[in-house]
């Protein structure tokens, strides 16, 4: 397969996670004899310092012309430090978002046998924990208008919006995804005080009929973030608004043991975006310790995307090797037995060769 690959390596430990994940990518290429076009962008931090716009035309362009975009991380200390910072590295990661219409966060949570005891939570709580949180995107809180602070600035204004269709094709990929797994589906809203959160209800019910094998079930956000500690593995495919879901899909991470473990993908109507869904940790960048498994992951979901499954399976499977035994690194790691970001990237890609 021809494959055009957009590298996004982004700020902090993105540009060093996203190197052992190229490796990986590239020991795939070479033994299943496909051919990748490789085009880099600058996003985040890094693309203020270098043209003041976090989300350049130059790394929109990139994207556009390519197949599947492989992301990094985007955040620095130095914008989250200055509220009266005008432009910030986040707004590019939103702005890529709403240019590429990426409408659908997809993360999925799972637990690997040999790392149950890494995890905050008891070992019969969560082993055979197996669900993905579908978040809308591009909409709600975080895009609404309008959204400012007062000119005193004494007061500060976010509105959050939904229409019909933007819910509607968000549930779309849920219920289709329920259909490929358990059959069920949670609705996770506010509805009992929020306008947004009984049209997401009503939305999903006036659905329902279409999926007659999906057992639907709605429970309100507050509910799902206490149930997800006390009993993860009732969920299947959860839907959600955009915020809801960022708060969420990071409490759903630490069930794993670690943020660097689980990937992610945002999906749309343009070129799909494959991401660790850890941020850019600047106290380890540059320190060689970063645990690169969640992007390695996400080239795994890249491949599953554009229909190479045996590739995506023989990643999965060598990441699971990686972990059994123990080349991992210190957010994982037994006894101060750590193996650096590149070392752990090594490993697996030689495997894979």
């Amino acid at each position: 397969m021809k494959l055009k690959l957009a590298v996004l390596a982004g700020d902090g430990i993105g540009p060093e996670v996203v190197d052992q994940a190229l490796k990986v990518v590239k020991a795939i290429e070479k033994k299943y004899n496909h051919e990748i076009e490789y085009s880099e962008g600058l996003v985040g931090a890094c693309a203020i310092d270098a043209t003041g716009n976090p989300y350049p035309d130059a790394t929109h362009e990139v994207c556009m012309n390519s197949d599947v975009v492989l992301f990094g991380a985007i955040g620095d200390p130095r914008f989250d430090n200055d509220p009266s910072a005008k432009v910030r590295p986040e707004q590019g990661l939103l702005e890529m978002r709403r240019k590429l219409q990426l409408f659908a966060n997809v993360r999925p949570t799972f637990t690997f046998p040999g790392l149950l005891h890494r995890s905050p939570l008891k070992e019969d709580r969560i082993e055979g924990s197996d669900f993905v949180f579908f978040r809308e995107l591009t909409g709600g809180l975080y895009f609404g208008q309008p959204q400012g602070r007062s000119e005193k600035g004494d007061k500060a204004f976010d509105t959050c919006f939904y229409t019909k269709p933007e819910v509607e094709r968000l549930a779309k990929l849920g219920f289709e995804a329920a259909m490929k797994r358990k059959k069920k589906l949670t609705v996770v809203d506010k509805a009992n005080v929020l306008a947004t959160g009984r049209l997401w209800r009503e939305v999903a019910q006036d659905m329902a009929p279409q999926y007659p094998e999906v057992t639907v079930e709605y429970e309100f956000v507050d509910a799902v973030a206490m149930r997800l500690i006390q009993w993860p593995k009732d969920y299947d495919v959860l839907i959600t608004t955009n915020m809801f879901g960022d708060i969420l899909t990071d409490e759903a991470s630490v069930i794993t043991g670690s943020m660097g473990l689980m990937p992610s993908a945002s999906v749309g109507v343009h070129t799909a975006l494959f991401e660790p869904i850890h941020g850019s940790y600047p106290q380890a960048a540059g320190k060689n310790i970063a645990n690169p498994v969640a992007t390695i992951l996400s080239a795994a979901m890249m491949f599953e995307h554009v229909g190479l499954l045996d590739e995506a399976a023989e990643i999965r499977k060598v990441v699971n090797e990686s972990l059994v035994s123990g080349i991992v690194t210190e957010d994982v790691a037994e006894d101060g037995k750590a193996h650096s970001t590149s070392a752990v990237g090594d490993w697996i890609a030689g495997k894979i060769a």
